[in-house]
């Protein structure tokens, strides 16, 4: 059996009866509504208060100048153009705060992986402009992507704050000492994963926003 007919067995079924399939289909979307709440429940009983030391400490790195920088492999690429977004572009009156998503250059990106290799896609682009008063957010299901890993190491060199996503038990994130705050979902799907996780980093923007509103402007 195929992953994609593990999730969606309605979609293999042999009958012609329209109600059984559609109960199916309501069944497996209450299951799937129950483990991401119970994950995100999971998420906030475990790191609530390390998620707002986290938004703590970045809006400090903020308040120096800093500047924040994400990144992720495949559909990790995404939400870490979503998290750049948010705290560049994040509408309303909230403070616009300078954020990049390293995955977004494709000239550079293709570049790197080209002449060099995958392995320092992120690693090189924050040697290049990572500070010490500046942001890495990394974000990855496995937590084992090896860019990601030489990414924190080079960061943590450079005096960045160092921030993680992981998912399954945190992989070899967890392992790193060049992480200063690693938040793991306890999940092996990769679907319920990537759902929690942006529940995660949307809270810790709206938990940094809430702290960086406390500085005056003037001091940035």
């Amino acid at each position: 059996m195929s992953e994609f007919e593990a999730l969606y067995p309605f979609l293999y079924a042999d009958t012609s009866d329209l109600t059984a399939v559609m109960d199916q289909v309501r069944a497996s979307t209450v299951a799937k509504a129950n483990e991401i709440l119970e994950l995100r429940r999971t998420v906030a009983e475990r790191d609530g208060a390390r998620i707002a030391e986290c938004a703590a400490a970045a809006a400090a790195r903020f308040a120096a100048g800093g500047r924040l920088f994400a990144f992720g492999n495949g559909g990790s690429a995404t939400d870490a153009q979503q998290l750049a977004t948010l705290f560049l572009n994040p509408g309303g009156d909230a403070r616009p705060l300078p954020a990049f998503g390293l995955a977004n250059d494709t000239s550079v990106v293709t570049a790197l992986c080209n002449d060099i290799g995958v392995e320092v896609v992120f690693a090189r682009q924050l040697a290049a402009f990572g500070g010490r008063n500046d942001i890495a957010v990394g974000l990855s299901t496995s937590g084992n992507s090896g860019n990601l890993l030489r990414a924190f190491d080079e960061a943590s060199r450079r005096g960045m704050l160092t921030v993680g996503l992981a998912g399954y038990d945190g992989g070899k994130m967890a392992e790193l000492d060049s992480i200063d705050y690693l938040f793991v979902v306890p999940s092996s799907s990769v679907h319920r994963i990537q759902e929690a996780q942006t529940t995660t980093y949307q809270v810790l923007w709206e938990l940094t926003q809430e702290e960086v509103s406390h500085v005056p402007r003037h001091t940035r």
